[in-house]
């Protein structure tokens, strides 16, 4: 197949932990062609939607971890495939890019279906699951937000749209911080914020548990390091194995169905004790780290997958 992923810059990744790169080269295993562009070179061009990149080779070596073609201009409803790849923020940059990839999806297959990744944001696709989450208020103003500390005490305020761990800080019962945190964040960025109940299971472990069309695959343990509440792995968080447990099996079973009627083809959720915290669906990471852990070819599941689909 002819295969076009959209991510950040190539060079910079860490090819022993970056989720795409192992697409990408799973991909070449399995004999189709790769060409790579940044999210910033998809244009719509008098009716067609096309991108301005290169041809594209991996190869498993530090610091000469990639080849590129000659640039080109390529009309992307001549692909196969097309990899929404490129991480948050989920900002009106990355909305657009969803515009666009619509009008060639689905007769190019683009993953995860854009549609739906713009209607089921990480932190706004949980909320049609209340009973699988920890209490939870979306809001701007502070008087909610306020109101909701005053009920929960420990709890965690972040933005709606951010990732990888930014922004994120715990405010516990006699802290005093809140209304500045408010001042600084609304200060920069007219998007709500989202408080959620702390909840101390997180000092085990933040699961990371991989769904592939809705079925669970496995899942990672993040540990925060010492004297960090958050456990994603860009803020130093320890990834370790573990096993799904039987309430880790209850939330796939209750969402897998949607996220695979969605085209969510690789999702990544997140599992604080009993609770789901977050459904990844943007482009979600830890594929490298559960197959080091669980010897589980996780990227070709992903590729049968879509194979299936493209058949």
């Amino acid at each position: 197949m002819k295969v076009a992923i959209q991510m950040d810059p190539i060079g910079p990744i860490n090819i022993d932990a970056d989720t795409t790169f192992r697409l990408a080269e799973e991909a070449q295993a399995r004999g189709h062609e790769l060409f790579y562009y940044t999210p910033d070179k998809l244009a719509y061009e008098e009716g067609k939607i096309t991108a301005r990149g290169w041809p594209l080779t991996v190869q498993r070596v530090q610091g000469d971890h990639f080849r590129l073609g000659e640039e080109q201009v390529v009309d992307l409803s001549t692909f196969d495939v097309v990899w929404l790849r490129q991480d948050p923020p989920f900002d009106m940059f990355y909305i657009t890019t969803t515009h666009l990839l619509d009008r060639i999806h689905p007769k190019t297959l683009v993953v995860n279906d854009p549609f739906w990744v713009r209607n089921y944001p990480e932190k706004l696709l949980v909320l049609d699951f209340p009973e699988l989450t920890p209490p939870t208020t979306i809001a701007r103003d502070i008087g909610t937000i306020r109101a909701f500390k005053e009920k929960h005490g420990d709890i965690i305020l972040k933005p709606l749209y951010g990732n990888g761990g930014a922004g994120v800080f715990r405010l516990t019962e006699s802290d005093r911080n809140l209304s500045s945190l408010h001042e600084l964040f609304t200060g920069f960025s007219r998007e709500p914020l989202i408080v959620q109940k702390y909840l101390p299971a997180v000092s085990k472990g933040d699961k990371r548990v991989i769904l592939v069309d809705g079925e669970p695959v496995g899942a990672i343990n993040r540990v925060p390091a010492e004297g960090e509440t958050r456990s994603n792995m860009h803020v130093g968080g320890r990834p370790e194995k573990v096993a799904l447990t039987e309430r880790d099996l209850e939330i796939c079973r209750t969402i897998g169905p949607r996220l695979k009627e969605k085209g969510q083809v690789l999702v990544g959720i997140d599992v604080i004790g009993d609770w789901l915290t977050e459904i990844n669906v943007t482009s979600p990471t830890g594929i490298q780290e559960l197959e080091r852990f669980d010897g589980t070819n996780v990227a070709e599941l992903v590729w049968q997958a879509i194979e299936a689909k493209r058949a």
